[in-house]
């Protein structure tokens, strides 16, 4: 089951959510572009996106996040993850793979630290402007760091010696959508607004953005085209209000062609994961971007603020973006479809496509550095 020194296997660990699987999911097929073999490691999650990932094998790890404080629920954290990296290092001794690379997440942790245990050459590569608690978790104890922004570990010599910028791999699905060209709205016609909340859906967009729809001049309202996604517990009210208001929209708990519908848009209004942003840079798309609020990394945060910076989307705090507010921007910039345009460039100056092939390159380096493989 191991690969060759002609034919390296590369263990790729990444967590069931769409911010770690996609770019997971990049990484491999550039891999396998080079004639690497790659299996999967992950967790129960990742089947929520079917069985297209280009792995060889996939492989279901042990793994918990520290969810609660209390010492009983960390206790019982610390106890599957021991388990995770007892299976993990006794999978690893069978397939003798060339490099393990972590996506992020708790699900990384058992295969990565099995891979340090075992010799095996490790790279992490961290999504978001700031180290994931995984990431820095593990992040000493690897061989290389790969980022997706510039100087997220400027501040940490010692992390950044290893530590190379390759941007975030995008799937080829978001490289084919970002070959179409932004065509700017019509002020007399459709105007295209997509809506979502990153792979779990986002409460906020369900219990905002149709009261501020409904807050719209007749005269907007009657050129908007909607697509939003909504959790199952928050489509009837979706689709109730939209309905009320006449407005035309499509809902729905999961878009699978999520790219070319944020090709299709003239505005996108979501949160800003790092995949979303990064897919929205090459895609070249303008957007307002909520951060989730309460996340400990503040990792949504780092990355919209690049994005608000380069005069690609504008940024907005969980507590300012209410159904007055979005209407007053959304009514704003469809009267301004030159800034909108102007918007869109700026956005698509700041992606990175050839992401999955630079990460590929710096993985098999990384993989050669290992002493008799193959």
């Amino acid at each position: 089951m191991a690969g060759s020194a002609a034919q390296p296997l590369v263990v790729v660990a990444a967590g069931g959510t769409g911010g770690h699987l996609f770019p997971a999911e990049a990484l491999s097929a550039a891999l396998q572009r080079r004639g690497a073999l790659v299996d999967l490691a992950t967790d129960e999650r990742a089947t929520r996106y079917g069985t297209a990932f280009p792995a060889r094998s996939t492989y279901v790890i042990p793994s918990a996040t520290f969810r609660a404080r209390n010492p009983v629920s960390r206790l019982r954290t610390m106890t599957v993850l021991g388990f995770g990296v007892a299976r993990a290092f006794a999978l690893l001794g069978r397939l003798k793979p060339a490099a393990v690379v972590g996506f992020g997440g708790y699900p990384t942790i058992p295969p990565v630290l099995a891979a340090t245990l075992r010799g095996i050459p490790t790279l992490i590569h961290e999504q978001n402007g700031v180290l994931g608690r995984a990431n820095r978790l593990l992040s000493r104890r690897v061989s290389a760091i790969a980022t997706s922004f510039p100087d997220v570990l400027k501040a940490e010599p010692l992390l950044a010696a290893k530590a190379t910028q390759t941007g975030n791999p995008l799937r080829p699905v978001v490289i084919a959508a970002s070959a179409i060209p932004y065509s700017p709205a019509d002020p007399t016609g459709p105007l295209h607004l997509l809506v979502f909340g990153g792979s779990q859906g986002a409460r906020v967009m369900a219990d905002v953005v149709p009261p501020a729809i409904e807050r719209l001049p007749a005269d907007l309202k009657t050129r908007l085209r909607i697509v939003q996604q909504a959790r199952d517990e928050d489509g009837p009210l979706v689709r109730d209000a939209y309905a009320r208001i006449g407005v035309k929209a499509d809902i729905a708990p999961f878009f699978p062609d999520l790219p070319a519908r944020i090709a299709a848009a003239h505005l996108v209004v979501c949160r800003s994961g790092a995949s979303t942003v990064a897919e929205l840079a090459a895609i070249g798309r303008p957007a307002i971007l909520v951060p989730l609020p309460h996340a400990l990394d503040q990792d949504q945060l780092a990355n919209a603020t690049v994005l608000d910076q380069a005069g690609g989307a504008i940024c907005v705090n969980q507590r300012v973006f209410t159904p007055d507010w979005l209407a007053g921007e959304i009514a704003r910039l469809a009267a301004a479809p030159d800034k909108l345009a102007a918007m869109a460039a700026a956005a698509r100056a700041t992606g990175v496509l050839d992401a999955a092939d630079r990460l590929a390159d710096l993985v098999l380096k990384v993989a050669g550095s290992r002493p008799g493989r193959g």
